[in-house]
């Protein structure tokens, strides 16, 4: 059982964290390239979070949204 945790951590350690390892190393060099990885991720984010807001709204102005309280079986 032993070897199956060690096996573990190993695959962590020694494979997946190594992306984030270099970001840490990154960031001792140029803090805006290290961090620049966040801001896209925010962008993406904000573009969808944009996106969804924008199909809600035509939803409603449509008038197909049911937003009765009973509109689920779990709410009745």
């Amino acid at each position: 059982m032993k070897a199956f945790f060690e096996a573990i951590q190993s695959l962590f350690v020694d494979f997946l964290f190594k992306p984030l390892d270099w970001l840490r190393a990154l960031e001792l060099d140029n803090w805006w390239l290290a961090n620049s990885i966040s801001w896209i991720l925010i962008a993406i984010c904000g573009y969808y979070m944009y996106y969804w807001i924008k199909q809600l709204r035509i939803f409603d102005e449509a008038g197909t949204e049911n937003q009765d309280t009973t509109a689920h079986s779990f709410l009745k």
